[in-house]
Formats: C-alpha cells, sequence, structure tokens
C-alpha cells in the first residue's frame, strides 16, 4: 500500500494512496436524476422504503430533537398534545405540505408520502 503525505492546517498527515482510497476521496458528491428514472434504479439501491426511525434519524431530527422553532419534540407528549387531537390526517397533511417554519416534507423532499407518515408515527410513539 502506498502512502502520500498531504499537508493539512500546517502538519503532514499521512493518505493513503491506494487506487480504491484515491477512488473513494474523488468519487462525485451525487448524482443528476433525469424526469422519470428511479433513483433506487440509478444507485443499484434498494427500492424499499425507509421505516419511521431512519427518516427521523435523516431528516426530522435535526429539529424534532431538540424543539427548533417551535417543532415538537419526539416522544414529548405535551408538545404533541393538541397536534394530535386534531387528528393523523392533519399532522400528514403538515407535514407533507409544511406549516408554519417547518419546510414540505420537513425539508426531505426524496420522501415519500408513506415515509413522512412512518416518521410522524414515530415521532409519536408511545405517548
Amino acid at each position: 500500500m502506498a502512502a502520500g503525505m498531504a499537508i493539512a492546517g500546517g502538519v503532514a498527515v499521512a493518505q493513503d494512496m491506494s487506487e480504491d482510497s484515491i477512488a473513494e476521496r474523488i468519487k462525485p458528491a451525487g448524482q443528476v436524476r433525469m424526469a422519470g428514472e428511479s433513483s433506487a434504479a440509478q444507485s443499484g439501491g434498494s427500492s424499499e422504503p425507509r421505516s419511521g426511525e431512519q427518516v427521523y434519524n435523516q431528516a426530522c431530527a435535526a429539529c424534532h430533537a431538540g424543539g427548533v422553532l417551535g417543532a415538537p419534540k419526539k416522544g414529548d407528549a405535551g408538545d404533541w398534545e393538541e397536534r394530535i387531537a386534531k387528528g393523523m390526517d392533519v399532522l400528514l397533511d403538515h407535514s407533507i405540505n409544511g406549516f408554519n417554519a417547518m419546510p414540505p416534507r420537513g425539508g426531505c423532499g426524496a420522501c415519500s408520502d408513506d415515509e413522512i407518515e412512518a416518521a410522524v408515527e414515530h415521532m409519536i410513539a408511545g405517548l
């Protein structure tokens, strides 16, 4: 395995110079997807929907873990009481279309309606 040196903040740092390591460092940060193509087909990934916990951890936790801008905190019955009283249809409408400071889909544009619903159910589970 070949190693190279790089300067980071004035300190020499050893880097793995193997082909695999170099390929990993220079791989594209994203992909272009044409309308009508599924992201799973392009990436070779699973077309299975993400769980509510996965969506929460990837998108919702940024605001709902700490109550940012008034977001109801996951598992906090007091934060959710009035919202739950309006019914699941209203919760889903607000989650999908946005409400107050929350953007549509909580900022997870790649999330399906079912994934958003699973995330909401995850946040209110056990209340």
